[in-house]
């Protein structure tokens, strides 16, 4: 039973404040524990300590506390800690990737290697940034100075939980703020690992903090606390909006990651076959549970019988069961996760979209779980649900396009803009297409880069995370005037 009863505050792990008084039942309610569910077996498998207002302002005073002296030191002696941090990460990852797969399902081959690798890919990212970050610049009189912002609030998701927390976590600490993170209650173990790892790399107590807890609760209380500066936000747009509302009366800075509803346009060539079952097979990672997810195939409309005959066949391929054997897919997340997608799956097929692959129901063989059948729909259209809302699971749609310009058309046709993808063999055209498509990360035959900005358009949330432009948002800039000597005062 693995259990995250205590905080990380101030340094040292501490019970949950207990705010209820006996002789005032209209008071704050006492502190509560949370279950945590293994979605392979629906079974309890740990318990989480839900945080309060009392928490968060702990956590926060301690954040306070400790941020002159780190925003005080040199870019260098935080290079040192983030070094120490990568030596007590690697340490730990074996220990990470047990916590998501039995908290969050994912198969043992993707924790303890994409999942885990993430985190580990952003903090070396982070070190390679800060020994060659301008925190300060001369431009003519002016000396232009990026100094940390302050106090920051990082609210974290349950789908990829360590590569969520280092782009906050890792960023924050490189620019000298200091901070308190809630990572989801739902995958609630890899932040506890995580606070472990800071603590044994000597991060300095108060710099990181961690308070467990949901969004009503723990979130909201940080997302409008007057002591913090910053609001990192990464979830569904309906909470980002929350959040956003809680943080506006202290005009905060928040940052946001929020929904996708991601195109994959298939360009009309000779890689065509291939990209095509390459686009199902991505699609199915994680269980579909990623907020970039390319869940929108664009294929020529004269190659659509094409296109669903190699799909059907590429997610055949998906091999669905026990996330701790050989499997490509483990289930979802969670029941609320299972029932959504089911009830999305069952309007495809009412809406008239035919279904190719998969369908509604756990594959055949397995009972119990938050199992979904890779799901595949061609014939979509863009007014469908399937192809306008986020599903948040193994479920493809693919949408005919008469040419490029109405390939790009469709793509763009979303309130959402977080990613998108090209695939083609003519890389010039590839990359004009990319070009067009209204999205903050946009790959060309699947590329990935560390150091690439992510974040969204439209609805998909504001701000940058990732590589240099993950170092933005935590900095405030000041311009310092009178730099010239001959402007010096008499």
């Amino acid at each position: 039973m693995r259990e995250c009863l205590k905080f990380y505050i101030g340094g040292q792990w501490t019970d949950p404040a207990d705010p209820a008084d006996p002789a005032d039942p209209a008071g704050p309610e006492p502190s509560r524990v949370l279950d945590v569910v293994n979605p392979a077996t629906e079974q309890v498998c740990g318990r989480v300590a839900a945080g309060s207002a009392a928490d968060v302002d702990r956590a926060v005073a301690a954040a306070r506390a400790a941020f002159g002296a780190w925003s005080g030191t040199s870019a260098a002696d935080r290079a040192e800690v983030l070094r120490n941090i990568q030596e007590a990460y690697q340490k730990r990852s074996g220990d990470l990737a047990a916590a998501l797969t039995e908290e969050m399902g994912a198969p043992a081959s993707l924790a303890g290697g994409f999942q885990v690798g993430l985190g580990a890919g952003h903090l070396a990212k982070a070190i390679e940034i800060l020994e060659d970050f301008a925190f300060e610049e001369r431009r003519g009189a002016t000396l232009v100075v990026r100094e940390p912002i302050g106090v920051c609030a990082l609210i974290t998701p349950w789908n990829w939980p360590l590569n969520q927390i280092a782009v906050k976590v890792f960023p924050a600490l490189a620019t000298g703020c200091a901070m308190v993170l809630k990572p989801s209650e739902i995958a609630p173990s890899a932040g506890r690992i995580f606070a472990e790892i800071l603590d044994a790399a000597g991060v300095p107590a108060g710099v990181f903090n961690l308070v467990q807890g949901d969004g009503p609760g723990a979130g909201a209380a940080l997302s409008s606390h007057p002591g913090v500066d910053m609001v990192s936000f990464t979830g569904s747009v309906r909470a980002g909006v929350e959040v956003a509302r809680n943080a506006a009366p202290g005009v905060k800075r928040v940052t946001q990651e929020l929904g996708g509803k991601s195109p994959n346009i298939v360009l009309d060539d000779a890689a065509f076959a291939g990209n095509v079952a390459g686009g199902v097979t991505v699609m199915m990672g994680n269980s579909g549970q990623t907020c970039s997810a390319l869940s929108r195939m664009l294929v020529p409309r004269s190659r659509m019988d094409e296109a669903a005959a190699v799909a059907r066949e590429a997610a055949a391929g998906v091999t669905v069961g026990d996330p701790g054997d050989d499997v490509v897919m483990g289930p979802v997340a969670s029941r609320a996760q299972f029932e959504k997608v089911q009830a999305l799956i069952r309007k495809g097929i009412d809406e008239g979209a035919t279904l190719v692959a998969g369908g509604t129901g756990r594959p055949d063989g397995l009972q119990t779980g938050y199992y979904v059948k890779p799901t595949v729909f061609a014939d979509v259209t863009s007014d469908m649900a399937i192809a306008r809302d986020e599903i948040f699971g193994p479920v493809l749609a693919i949408l005919g396009y008469d040419d490029v310009d109405h390939a790009v058309e469709i793509a763009n046709d979303t309130e959402y803009g977080l990613a998108g993808n090209v695939a083609g063999a003519d890389l010039d055209a590839a990359r004009a297409v990319a070009r067009r498509i209204r999205a903050g990360w946009v790959s060309i035959n699947d590329g990935f880069d560390f150091g690439c900005p992510f974040g969204g358009y439209k609805k998909s949330g504001n701000g940058r995370e990732w590589g240099e432009a993950g170092f933005h948002d935590y900095l405030e800039t000041k311009g310092v005037l009178g730099y010239e000597p001959g402007q010096a005062a008499s």
